[in-house]
C-alpha cells in the first residue's frame, strides 16, 4: 500500500507531507519495497499512528471482565474502527477466581490471534484489587484486598504474562513491599489512593513510575498538601489523563502538560461498556451505572469510567482544551506504547513497525479511514 499527499506525524512529533509505504503488515522505507496494488490519496488529511489505549474497560455493550473471547473480539473490533489499533484493557476489583478467568481468556484470545478487523490485544492493565477503600471510586469494595505478590504472580501466569500495569495504593499495608518485589517486572502505578506526599514519594523511590487517571480517586493538589500529584511531578512519574471533558477541567489538562511535560502524559479513555452506544443503564465491575451523554455514574453520583473512546478524547483535547494536535497524538500513540513496552512495534509510522495508520480530515479531525496491519478497513 502507498498513502500519498497526507501530512504525516513523524517520530520527531511534527507533521510532514510525505508518502507512507507498507508491505504486508509492516511499514517499509521506500516505494520500491511497498505493495503497490493499492494507492490511497491522503490529500487534506493528517496521517497519524494508530492509537494505543492502556486503560479502558469496555465498549459497545461488552466489558473486558465479561471474561469471554466474544467480548474481547467485539471490544477490539470497535476500537480498531475508531482508530485505536492496539489495546491494553483493564480489569476491575473482583475476586481472584473471576480475575483468573479473565486472564486465561485473554491469553487464549491472543494465542488465537486478532481477527482482521480487530485491534491487537497487547496486554492487561490490572487496576484492582490493591486499592484503598477511601478512594475506591467505582471499584467494588467487597473485593478490595491488601497487595499480594502471590496473587499477582498467579494472575500473571494465568494470562501468559500479559499483565503490563498493576495499580496499587501506596498507603495500604504491604504496598511498599509489593512495589519493591515487582520493580522492573511490571509497571507499578499509584492508584485509588489517599497517600500523602511523603508516602507517595516513598512509593516512587521504591519503584513506582506511573499514576492511574491523574486527579481522579486521589487527594487533590493543594499548596500545603501536594499529595500524590505533587510527588508524581517531583519524581518525574508518567501520568494518565482522561481528556473526555468530564473527568478533568480543560484548564487543569493544560496545566498538567506544563507541570509534567508532554513526554510524561498519557491520554487514556477509561471507557466502559456504554461507549459507542446510547444513553441508558449499564454496569461496571458488577455495579449499576447510569450513562447520560458522555457522563457515566454510579447511583451515588460517583463517576464510573467514561463513555468516550480515546480518539474522541484526542479530539476533545485539541478542539475544546487547546492542546496542540501534535501533543495529543504523541500522548495517545507514542507515550502509551512506550509505557507498556510495545513501542518497537506500535506508536509511530516507522519502517519495520506494524502498519497501523489513521487518516483524519484536517478540517475537523473526522475519521477518513483506518489502515490496520497494512489493510484498509471497510
Amino acid at each position: 500500500m502507498i498513502i500519498k499527499n497526507a501530512s504525516v506525524f513523524t517520530e520527531e512529533g511534527v507533521f510532514v507531507k510525505q508518502d507512507i509505504y507498507t508491505k504486508g503488515t509492516q511499514f517499509v522505507k521506500t516505494e520500491g519495497e511497498a505493495d503497490a496494488d493499492e494507492i490511497i490519496d491522503g490529500e487534506g488529511c493528517f496521517a497519524v499512528p494508530g492509537l494505543t489505549d492502556i486503560h479502558f474497560h469496555g465498549c459497545v455493550g461488552y466489558d473486558f471482565c465479561d471474561g469471554t473471547q466474544e467480548a474481547i473480539a467485539k471490544i477490539a473490533e470497535y476500537q480498531a474502527s475508531v482508530g485505536v489499533t492496539s489495546i491494553v484493557p483493564s480489569t476491575m476489583t473482583l475476586g481472584e477466581e473471576v480475575l483468573k478467568g479473565v486472564c486465561e481468556t485473554a491469553a487464549a484470545y491472543r494465542k488465537a490471534g486478532s481477527g482482521e478487523k480487530e485491534a491487537d490485544l497487547c496486554g492487561i492493565n490490572m487496576e484492582g484489587p490493591f486499592v484503598a477503600e477511601s478512594k475506591k471510586g467505582a471499584q467494588n469494595s467487597t473485593y478490595i484486598r491488601k497487595p499480594d505478590a502471590g496473587m499477582y504472580d498467579r494472575l500473571n501466569e494465568a494470562s501468559d504474562h500479559m499483565i503490563k500495569l498493576v495499580a496499587i495504593a501506596p498507603e495500604v499495608e504491604g504496598a511498599m513491599e509489593f512495589i519493591q518485589s515487582k520493580k522492573g517486572e511490571v509497571v507499578l502505578s499509584t492508584a485509588h489512593t489517599a497517600a500523602d506526599y511523603d508516602t507517595a514519594m516513598e512509593a516512587f523511590e521504591k519503584g513506582a513510575t506511573h499514576v492511574t487517571h491523574l486527579y481522579n480517586a486521589m487527594n487533590p493538589y493543594t499548596h500545603r498538601a501536594p499529595g500524590l500529584i505533587g510527588a508524581a511531578a517531583d519524581a518525574g512519574a508518567e501520568v494518565e489523563l482522561i481528556s473526555d471533558g468530564v473527568h478533568v477541567h480543560p484548564s487543569v489538562v493544560r496545566n498538567t502538560f506544563k507541570m509534567f511535560g508532554e513526554d510524561k502524559v498519557i491520554l487514556i479513555s477509561d471507557s466502559m461498556m456504554a461507549t459507542g452506544l446510547d444513553d441508558g443503564d449499564y454496569s461496571l465491575g458488577g455495579q449499576a451505572v447510569k450513562v447520560v451523554g458522555n457522563r457515566a455514574t454510579l447511583a451515588d453520583g460517583t463517576i464510573a469510567g467514561s463513555a468516550t473512546n480515546l480518539m474522541d478524547c484526542v479530539r476533545t483535547a485539541v478542539k475544546k482544551m487547546n492542546i496542540p494536535l501534535e501533543t495529543a497524538i504523541r500522548c495517545a500513540a507514542a507515550n502509551p506504547a512506550k509505557s507498556v513496552g510495545i513501542y518497537d512495534n506500535y506508536g509511530s509510522i516507522t519502517p519495520g513497525k506494524i502498519a497501523n495508520v489513521v487518516l483524519l480530515k484536517k478540517a475537523d479531525l473526522a475519521l477518513e479511514s483506518v489502515i490496520l496491519r497494512g489493510k484498509k478497513l471497510s
